[in-house]
């Protein structure tokens, strides 16, 4: 299951409702700006190639 630090929450939270599902789809523990970004980079990266 997902976790989202409150302190990264209304940064997630600016994201589209597809991304969010994506990111939590994923199972990833997020705590920091870095760890979003992280994630983020990751799909893009699939989406690419």
């Amino acid at each position: 299951m997902s976790y989202i630090a409150p302190e990264i929450k209304d940064k997630f939270e600016t994201l589209s409702f597809d991304l969010k599902n994506m990111i939590l789809e994923r199972n990833v523990q997020l705590y920091t700006m870095n760890d979003l970004i992280n994630v983020l980079e990751k799909i893009v990266a699939e989406a690419e190639g």
